[in-house]
């Protein structure tokens, strides 16, 4: 149930100019997300921890948006990676997360 949606302000040029590079990303994409053993909303938790555990805030809010949109993932769920990302990368990590989840459920 993955989706060709790569979020960043450079994407569209790389897909326009550089179809290659694109194509990599692509497959990249689809080799990563197999749902082999882990299925794809369960990968999908695990990077929004990755994005959240870095403080990448633009990373996380999208993780988290097409989580909620694509996967149907509930905020209690999210919050759940996000007490793993408190242990794991501390309060800082955790309360931009946390931030973060807030104004998406209340939009």
């Amino acid at each position: 149930m993955k989706y060709e949606v790569f979020y960043g302000k450079g994407m569209g040029k790389v897909k326009k100019e550089y179809p290659d590079i694109y194509e990599a990303i692509k497959t990249l994409n689809e080799v990563v997300y197999t749902g082999k053993v882990l299925d794809y909303k369960t990968q999908k938790l695990i990077a929004i921890g990755i994005a959240a555990g870095h403080c990448d805030e633009t990373a996380t809010e999208k993780q988290m948006r097409s989580a909620i949109k694509e996967l149907k993932v509930t905020p209690d769920e999210i919050v759940d990676v996000l007490r793993v990302v408190l242990l794991t990368s501390g309060q800082p990590a955790f309360t931009k997360g946390m931030r973060i989840l807030d104004e998406l459920t209340k939009k």
